[in-house]
């Protein structure tokens, strides 16, 4: 601004004095050119008096030696006759000189008495003042003058011109300095952060009144953003689902924690390229499409665990911007889908069994095909095989309640009372191969319900029988341990291998297969004792040894 302040002012500064220039060489020229003209005009008339009354002879000792008469050589007279003959010129011989009868300013002295006339010559630099005036005896007298033009005029004073013009450009150029800085100063100390406080131009005050309110609105759009960047930032924050948005170029704009944790990275990732923190190509595969279709997802496994990536493209003024990713932990939703395939193949199989034996029962009697002594053995295997399929059904149904959190009322129940009631209804089962049940422990009471719990037991505890050598131990043993009170059943039986000890509460699983069909169980005890243990936000653990026994602990909440 300061530049062109200083060019404005040293431009009016030259504008200013080449017009005061023009206009003093105009006046100059023009008031000395009436002198002039007004000289020429006595010096005509003393010369024309002096030619009426001396004719020729005054005329010639002005060309004469005589230095009281000699003519002053810038004037020059020239007498004509009537007919336009010159008689007398003092720069000239007459007799040389063509007629002059066709001068203007002789044809109008002849009419008007007196005349005058302008001729240039053939340059520029000169021009000729003419004036004329008729005497008394029919002649015409004339003089005249050289005078330099304007531009000549100029011409010649060139160089006083040159240095007036340079001195007066330095002394405007260091005052138009001075006032530039001078007015730009004020301008410069503007406090815009309050603009109303500044002792600035009175003309600036409406703007620094529209700055001010200006500032407001910024301070409070400000404002505005910083908390909804905040909110964003406390949002994306608490997800549990990593977010990560990148611009067209693919560089990283966000990323929340949850992110960080899942590429193992942090906030230094901000404002590289997604390819620094991974570099998969189903991932990069997976943003392309997204950027040309829209939308698109992928499924990766990311320290064991399976996470989806859902990327959807960024658009705004039908643009594109920019890709969002969200990462979804799905390794829940995984493993459901893949029990419940694994259930439903189970289900199918462990219904398919017994139905195919009563079926072959059934169709073997109806067609006559069995011994009339041999009838009881099948229709025995019926009701068996039935039974089975009662007790399948009924540990389904009874798995799907606990799914879906269906139970009775909670109450008070006593855990040891509970255990002795489980382990009398299977002292008989016990007794057949010689195993010796025992309950021990304190009167342990939880908030439950009694008769999920009685289930539990009674499951844990078959389930060690079941397992168990002839002539082994079953014991139940109720406590209350440093974390609440506990259920432990432990058994003499065979063991569970270390590889298979992870997976024995998973529905229909068995170790040995062979000795499950056996007992006539169906694959769901240990299963139905893990779920009613989360239904009472307790915990089991097991612990087994190859050839010594198993025992399985059932841990409830303090003060449960």
């Amino acid at each position: 601004m300061s530049k062109k302040i200083f060019r404005s002012i040293l431009a009016v500064a030259a504008a200013v004095l080449l017009a005061n220039l023009v206009i003093i060489l105009g006046c100059l020229y023009r008031y000395f050119g009436d002198v002039q003209a007004n000289q020429l005009k006595d010096e005509l008339r003393l010369a024309a008096y002096a030619v009426e009354a001396n004719g020729l002879a005054y005329l010639e000792k002005l060309t004469g030696h005589d230095s009281r008469y000699t003519w002053m050589p810038e004037y020059r007279l020239t007498w004509i006759a009537a007919d336009g003959t010159v008689l007398f010129d003092t720069n000239e011989s007459a007799k040389d000189m063509v007629n002059h009868g066709d001068r203007l300013e002789v044809q109008e002295a002849l009419s008007a008495g007196e005349s005058s006339s302008v001729r240039y010559s053939d340059t520029w630099a000169r021009r000729t003042l003419y004036y004329a005036r008729a005497l008394d005896d029919g002649t015409v007298l004339r003089i005249s003058i050289r005078q330099a033009t304007a531009p000549a005029l100029a011409l010649a004073m060139l160089w006083p011109i040159l240095l007036i013009g340079i001195f007066a450009a330095l002394l405007s150029s260091v005052l138009a300095s001075r006032m530039a800085k001078r007015i730009v100063q004020p301008l410069n100390a503007l406090n815009l952060d309050h603009p109303l406080e500044n002792d600035a131009y009175e003309e600036l005050y409406p703007l620094l009144r529209r700055i001010q309110q200006q500032r407001g609105q910024i301070n409070a759009q400000v404002q505005e953003l910083r908390t909804r960047a905040d909110e964003f930032e406390q949002i994306i924050g608490s997800m549990n689902e990593g977010l990560i948005v990148l611009d067209q170029k693919g560089t990283i704009i966000c990323i929340n924690p949850a992110a960080q944790r899942l590429f193992g990275t942090d906030r230094s990732c901000v404002r590289k390229d997604f390819l620094t923190v991974d570099r998969s190509h189903e991932m990069s595969q997976a943003i392309l499409t997204a950027l040309e279709n829209g939308r698109s997802e992928t499924r990766t496994e990311r320290n064991g665990r399976k996470i989806q990536f859902d990327i959807s493209r960024i658009e705004s003024d039908s643009t594109v911007i920019g890709t969002v990713l969200l990462a979804f932990d799905v390794t829940e939703q995984a493993f459901a889908e893949r029990a419940r395939r694994e259930f439903t193949a189970n289900v199918s199989h462990e219904l398919k069994t017994p139905l195919q034996s009563i079926m072959g029962s059934a169709e073997l009697l109806e067609n006559g095909l069995v011994r009339p002594e041999d009838v009881p053995q099948f229709t025995g295997t019926i009701r068996k095989e039935s039974a089975r399929l009662v007790a399948l059904v009924d540990d389904i149904i009874h798995l799907s309640q606990l799914d879906e959190g269906i139970a009775p009322e909670r109450a008070a129940v006593d855990l040891l009372e509970t255990a002795e009631d489980a382990a009398s209804v299977l002292r008989n089962y016990a007794w057949e191969r010689g195993i010796h049940i025992s309950v021990t422990g304190d009167h342990v009471q939880v908030d439950g319900v009694r008769g999920f719990l009685h289930e539990m037991i009674y499951n844990l505890c078959e389930n060690a029988i079941k397992y168990n050598v002839d002539e082994g131990s079953v014991e139940i043993a109720v406590s209350i341990g440093k974390q609440g009170p506990e259920v432990t059943v432990k058994d003499t039986g065979i063991g569970i291998p270390p590889e298979y000890q992870s997976r024995v509460f998973e529905r229909f699983f068995r170790v040995d297969k062979s000795r499950s069909k056996a007992s006539g169980g169906t694959g769901l005890g240990l299963s139905i004792a893990k779920h009613i243990a989360q239904y009472h936000n307790a915990k089991i653990m097991l612990q087994s040894e190859m050839g010594v026994g198993t025992a399985v602990t059932v841990t409830f909440a303090a003060g449960h």
